[in-house]
């Protein structure tokens, strides 16, 4: 199976978490992009969704889904959304996208977080992908340095701004046997808006392409 059917066969297989009557979280990326076309199919049964990212709201409102302010709901159901990096503990890195921190608060919402990933994205130990950090701006230089003394190599992602007008750092040279440790170190970097590692919160469940689940 190609990566773009096991993407396609990852975002349908989330359908079967969405209950009628929900607002469902909605994630980004190109994963998610499949689950928001097979959730366009049952959008009648849902009575909205909560979007990480414009891009996703943008392509909801194309699907005709109403998308709500996060503030105005409860704590739905189920978010899905999917991942750069997966490790065996459902472990992930986020934030290739640059919708990290959007991603983290719906996720912190949500009572279910249904990962939907290809065969690619599940690695042994996390830190191949670049960790994603998200930096207010005038704090990138200084929180570089303190990552490098910390063991990572950071890059500024330039030319890019999240949707909350901050930087991403993207820090290399990482094997993360630790990510909770990790994440709530760098998570006290002043500056730091959060770090692109979900082991706090991880995923309740992983829907892997090739028909895997965990």
């Amino acid at each position: 199976m190609d990566i773009e059917a096991q993407k396609r066969a990852a975002g349908e297989a989330a359908l079967e978490f969405i209950e009628d009557h929900a607002v469902v979280g909605v994630g980004t990326g190109s994963t998610v992009k499949y689950f928001i076309d097979a959730l366009a199919r049952i959008k009648q049964r849902i009575d909205g969704a909560v979007s990480s990212s414009e891009r996703s709201s943008a392509l909801l409102r194309q699907h005709g889904i109403q998308v709500l302010d996060l503030n105005a709901v409860d704590p739905f159901a189920v978010y899905v959304d999917g991942a750069d990096e997966c490790d065996g503990r459902r472990n992930l890195i986020k934030g290739g996208g640059g919708a990290l921190t959007r991603e983290k608060i719906i996720a912190a919402v949500a009572k279910k977080f249904v990962c939907i990933v290809d065969t690619r994205k599940c690695v042994d130990v996390l830190g191949k992908f670049p960790l994603p950090v998200e930096v207010v701006p005038m704090a990138r230089s200084y929180v570089a340095r303190a990552i490098q003394k910390r063991g990572g190599q950071p890059v500024w992602r330039q030319g890019f701004t999240t949707d909350n007008g901050n930087w991403i750092l993207d820090v290399h040279g990482l094997a993360i046997t630790d990510p909770a440790r990790l994440e709530a170190e760098w998570n006290q970097i002043t500056g730091v808006v959060t770090v692109g590692l979900f082991a706090q919160r991880p995923a309740d469940v992983v829907l892997v392409g090739d028909g895997r689940r965990y």
